[in-house]
């Protein structure tokens, strides 16, 4: 009979792999009844299914506890992998990566290190279907899903007999663990920067200088009404072109690339609106923003607002997409919007009242130029992450049996 074999294994492994029990290789430990009214604000952190998020991180807040001697039944000390046995992450894994003590809550599963299986092999196993499918077939269904330490024990598993080859397939996926949490952590980093300047590169309400500035600008931005800076436009006819829709991350785009099947009637393509590059277009959704930049020419639906600028020579696209997209001018937005049934509705008419306040053009485009870095900076990332997220998903595939 033909040894069972995972479709991906590294060079110069030919060991076979056998299928061991949970309870063989790292029993599941269950926690202890810590009394609530006994948490305090200093101590030993208390490790709570509260704190395994759905990323898969242990985070959030802490109750602490005073040290309790003897501990050992309780304690977390460096990698510890977590499973959260109850609640609304019932099922979740979790890796606690620390040298502090952690203190493990009832309900909150610990796989023991006992050193018969590589733990960082184990982590890995703990994220693939094998375990997902098993561990759906033993969950109590019902307002709270619960499972026990007996029935995750009695999960079987295929592993490699090499320990060499178990460290080697748990040290590929922790450094694939570990580039995905820079490049998160750097993510979330740049999205903070790029709220923080945007709150503080431009005048706040009243005030026509803003808190930080470019080098080598001065002098106070100018002041004006939407309608002396945009004018509506509305050009039809144009059925050839290609149809676009508005996307909250990233403006206009082709309708076909949005992944959602819109039904819309080829016959009435010439009431749609032409929309050219560097024009914005005003959609029904101000919960969501409510204006898109368009970099593509194409029509877009009748029932859209499309705005030009009146002066093109003097005012920069991108610099005003900073500007319409932020949260500031989103807040602004409801004082103007009135309801319809699926969202607000954004008249031109009323948003040309809003005042805004901007820089002479080279101001606009080192403003424009330094977001517009910052944005191919987060987009680089989140595409690494979904790369990195695709390779990982294909590794627990096929690296696994």
């Amino acid at each position: 009979m033909k040894a069972l074999l995972p479709k991906i294994k590294f060079k110069n492994f030919d060991e076979k792999w056998n299928r061991k029990k949970l309870h063989s290789i790292a029993p599941l430990r269950g926690g202890f009844a810590f009394k609530s009214e006994k948490f305090q604000n200093t101590g030993i952190p208390v490790v709570r299914i509260s704190n395994i998020k759905f990323d898969g991180t242990v985070g959030g807040e802490f109750e602490y506890y005073s040290k309790i001697i003897p501990d050992e039944k309780f304690v977390l000390r460096g990698r510890s992998i977590l499973l959260a046995m109850s609640g609304a992450t019932t099922g979740k894994i979790a890796m606690l990566d620390s040298e502090e003590e952690y203190y493990q809550n009832q309900r909150v599963g610990y796989f023991q290190n006992t050193g018969e299986v590589d733990y960082e092999f184990l982590s890995s196993v703990l994220q693939t279907k094998a375990f997902t499918n098993q561990l759906n077939a033993v969950l109590v269904a019902g307002a709270q899903p619960n499972i026990s330490s007996k029935e995750i024990d009695s999960f079987g598993f295929y592993l490699p007999d090499s320990t060499e080859e178990q460290s080697a397939i748990g040290s590929l996926f922790r450094t694939l663990d570990d580039l995905l949490s820079n490049y998160k952590e750097n993510l979330a980093n740049y999205q903070s920067l790029k709220a923080t300047m945007l709150s503080k590169m431009f005048p706040k309400a009243g005030q026509t200088v803003p808190e930080i500035r470019l080098d080598g600008f001065e002098g106070e931005w100018e002041n004006k009404r939407a309608d002396e800076i945009f004018k509506s436009v509305s050009e039809k006819n144009r059925a050839l072109l290609p149809v676009l829709s508005a996307s909250q991350i990233d403006g206009m785009v082709l309708r076909d690339e949005i992944g959602i099947d819109i039904k819309y009637d080829e016959a009435t393509l010439n009431n749609y609106k032409l929309v050219k590059p560097g024009q914005f277009v005003i959609h029904l959704r101000s919960f969501q923003g409510g204006f898109a930049l368009s970099k593509l020419e194409g029509i877009t639906s009748p029932a859209y607002t499309i705005i030009d600028f009146i002066d093109k020579v003097n005012n920069l696209p991108d610099f005003w997409n900073s500007i319409l997209t932020s949260r500031d001018f989103i807040k602004r937005l409801e004082t103007v919007t009135y309801g319809i049934r699926d969202g607000k509705s954004i008249s031109f008419k009323d948003f040309s009242s809003l005042k805004f306040v901007f820089p002479e053009f080279k101001e606009q485009q080192a403003i424009g130029s330094y977001f517009s870095n910052l944005d191919n900076l987060i987009n680089s990332h989140q595409e690494k992450i979904s790369q990195l997220e695709t390779l990982k998903k294909k590794l627990l595939q096929d690296m696994f049996i």
